[in-house]
């Protein structure tokens, strides 16, 4: 199966270009990338698969096409709902009014093992805990997006939509000059911007700002590495960070230097083990008191990840309308909480009907996809459900979009969903056009993660 017989307009150009192609260029061209991905050293880890770990997560280049109306009307819905998780955030370590309000239950926050009490008290500058957000959302027609989950700690990606991008212009320059796409090459850039937005204030002249990285051996560390490069920024292990009377210092040549930002890319666990896990080798000891202390700002801060529970989830529309006083612009997917003896009742007869998920799950990992499950997939998950009910939501599998895919046996149609980044700095909210689309290349497959076998294509948003 290749195009549908009736193409959507953004749509148009792409399918000209390929019909201007010979047969051959489209295989030769998939080859060319994968080389340019490979001398790139565009890369992820897998270190449970035995062999070797890193591996090129697939590209395929025909590229997601958006039109600038569909992606202003999205835009303005992430950056609502952004701030309504950022205001969320502050008010759990504050005066947990949603919850006094009867908005969101007290022991979804308080018995959460992302909660972090240590965070209590604690203001940020502008208010914001999620400085890096990224939002999955899946279409399911022409204007109906929905809301999968949201990464409010450490998500990752945005290094492969900016190579993406690269690669593509690479190997088709000639469709670039025909059409007018919105750039994301200057994402690092908002980045920075974003970052430094968040220094301290009593951050005296320009701030020091840091990617802090687990190391080598992170399945995301070239993302950390180019990340680090293209800003030109320090990129740091927490052997090269030192805490001294609640200041945050980084070892140079020339001796001790005040960080004043620090990008962090290690889990609230592992960041201070004075505070945290005291067997941490990753972190840096006393760096949450210099935290606590206004002498450094940790992105995304300590605690964030609260608002990453698929269980918080299904209140965030409520937050919109609690915290910012508005009708949200971005629906979520319908959600069973399995923790309400009702809808743990309804989803145990419908589980072969439906998608249910770990409520701290991430990457694909710890999910039941019921209508391509086995019957002992179902009965594994019947039991984990009746046992603990409340570490699972459930919900209905949409009709998901699909997106011509370059696959094996020529272009077929493949499920995407759409990860957008949100900055959220102390002076604004900024939004780099498109976003990492993720690609589940196995026909009928629901689940893009690269992990497990998904890929990842370039995002257009066209300029006009």
């Amino acid at each position: 199966m290749g195009w549908p017989d009736e193409i959507r307009p953004p749509y148009a150009l792409i399918d000209d270009w390929l019909k201007s192609l010979p047969p051959d260029t489209l295989a030769l061209k998939r080859r060319e990338a994968e080389v340019l991905f490979r001398r790139i050293g565009i890369t992820f880890a897998v270190y449970t698969e035995g062999g070797d770990p890193e591996r090129l997560i697939p590209f395929d280049f025909i590229p997601r096409v958006m039109a600038q109306a569909e992606w202003q009307r999205l835009r303005t819905g992430l950056e609502q709902r952004a701030r309504a998780l950022n205001a969320f955030i502050h008010d759990v370590y504050h005066d947990r009014d949603i919850i006094r309000a009867g908005k969101v239950p007290e022991k979804l926050i308080l018995h959460n093992s992302e909660y972090r009490p240590e965070m209590a008290g604690l203001d940020l500058p502008g208010g914001m805990y999620s400085h890096i957000a990224g939002i999955d959302m899946v279409r399911t027609g022409p204007d109906d997006y929905y809301v999968l989950e949201d990464n409010c700690r450490t998500p990752s990606g945005v290094s492969y939509m900016v190579e993406n991008r690269e690669v593509m212009q690479r190997l088709f320059p000639d469709l670039f000059r025909r059409n007018r796409v919105a750039p994301v090459a200057h994402f690092p850039d908002e980045l920075l911007a974003t970052l430094r937005s968040l220094a301290p204030p009593n951050c005296n002249g320009e701030p020091t700002v840091v990617l802090l990285t687990p190391g080598i051996y992170n399945s995301a560390y070239y993302e950390h590495a180019f990340l680090a490069d293209e800003m030109g920024i320090g990129l740091v292990e927490g052997a090269d960070l030192v805490v001294s009377k609640d200041v945050c210092y980084q070892r140079t040549t020339a001796g001790l230097e005040r960080v004043d930002v620090i990008y962090r890319r290690i889990d609230d666990e592992y960041i201070d083990p004075l505070v945290f896990n005291p067997a941490s080798t990753l972190g840096v000891p006393g760096l949450h008191y210099a935290n606590r202390a206004g002498n450094v700002t940790l992105t995304n801060a300590i605690g964030a990840g609260i608002a990453d529970d698929k269980a918080v989830y299904i209140h965030v529309p409520e937050m919109v309308r609690f915290y910012l006083g508005e009708e949200p612009l971005l629906s979520n997917v319908p959600t069973h909480d399995c923790s309400k003896p009702d809808e743990l009742r309804y989803v145990l007869d419908h589980l072969d009907e439906l998608v249910v998920k770990a409520v701290h799950g991430s990457g694909g990992y710890g999910m039941l996809v019921g209508p391509h499950a086995s019957r002992a997939q179902l009965e594994e998950f019947r039991a984990l459900l009746r046992d603990k009910p409340d570490d699972y939501i459930a919900q209905p599998t949409l009709a998901l979009s699909t997106i011509p895919t370059f696959v094996d046996s020529g272009i077929a149609p493949r499920h995407v969903d759409l990860r957008p980044f949100v900055l959220c700095g102390a002076d604004k909210v900024r939004i780099v056009p498109g976003g990492l689309t993720r690609v589940a290349l196995r026909e009928g497959s629901l689940v893009v993660n690269s992990s497990q076998g998904g890929g990842t294509k370039d995002t257009w948003v066209l300029e006009s």
